[in-house]
């Protein structure tokens, strides 16, 4: 994997780890910053022997702050573009079907909550903050924000949100429904990493396939039409050798090995 600046990735076998390393700015992310992210998520993305990543932030006050409005206000050109993939290198990234825990161990905001909202699952430390306040600054959280939480909450939920820049706590957030675990301070990657391993336990492809499937079924409303359409990743589950090996391990009585290949 590639040796970066702004961020910290590692590997776990099969699990990806990556940490916004800018504790001093609240890990914000400044163009430099969204370029590694970018590149980390890509590198996940095309190498078959990663299966689950995790993204969290350095420290315990902050997940990530968002976008670095002191970068932003300083005048600077920024010497790389925004990644086509978008804020936190996930955001506008629609086509990654293998999981993506966001493990928010402080503040999510703006930008933060973005990167968390692209995410599959949020495990959220108890002192985590979550808030959309572009708005109180001038600015609006084009960064899927807008888009995304409208689908993950109810209506009245998100707009509450949006429409004043207010922070909900972690527990409010799993009691509204973009979060789905509270635990103690200081806990949100270890519990990350046990949601993880469940996740490992399972065919790679089978969740690649079931990801997908999701995704490209929440496009359409016509429930019949969704269930019809079979996504392609459905078709490399049932021709792959862990479709096999699922039953064959079931009837061995023994953990399946599986192959994530066809």
């Amino acid at each position: 994997m590639s040796n970066y600046e702004f961020i910290k990735t590692e590997i776990e076998g099969p699990l990806f780890i990556v940490t916004i390393n800018r504790p001093d700015q609240l890990n914000c992310l400044h163009p430099m910053g969204n370029a590694e992210m970018g590149k980390a998520f890509d590198e996940f993305a095309a190498n078959p022997d990663l299966w689950v990543a995790i993204v969290t932030g350095a420290g315990e006050k902050a997940f990530s702050a968002g976008n670095d409005l002191k970068f932003a206000a300083s005048g600077q050109k920024s010497p790389v573009p925004m990644p086509a993939s978008g804020f936190g290198g996930l955001t506008s990234r629609y086509d990654l079907y293998k999981p993506v825990i966001a493990a928010v161990n402080g503040f999510a905001m703006g930008g933060g909550f973005e990167i968390a909202l692209a995410c599959d699952i949020i495990i959220a430390a108890e002192n985590a903050k979550f808030a959309l306040p572009e708005p109180r600054v001038g600015f609006a959280a084009l960064a899927s924000g807008m888009h995304r939480l409208p689908r993950e909450v109810p209506l009245k939920k998100a707009m509450g949100m949006m429409l004043t820049g207010r922070t909900v706590l972690a527990a409010e957030g799993k009691e509204i429904g973009f979060v789905t675990e509270v635990v103690p301070q200081g806990k949100a990657l270890e519990e990350a990493k046990r949601w993880a391993g469940m996740i490992l336990e399972c065919s790679p492809m089978a969740i690649k396939a079931t990801k997908e499937t999701v995704l490209t079924g929440l496009k359409t409303a016509d429930l019949k039409t969704a269930f019809d359409h079979k996504v392609p990743g459905i078709a490399k589950l049932m021709a792959s050798a862990d479709h096999k090996e699922g039953p064959k391990a079931f009837a061995e009585k023994r953990k399946p090995v599986w192959k994530n290949e066809q």
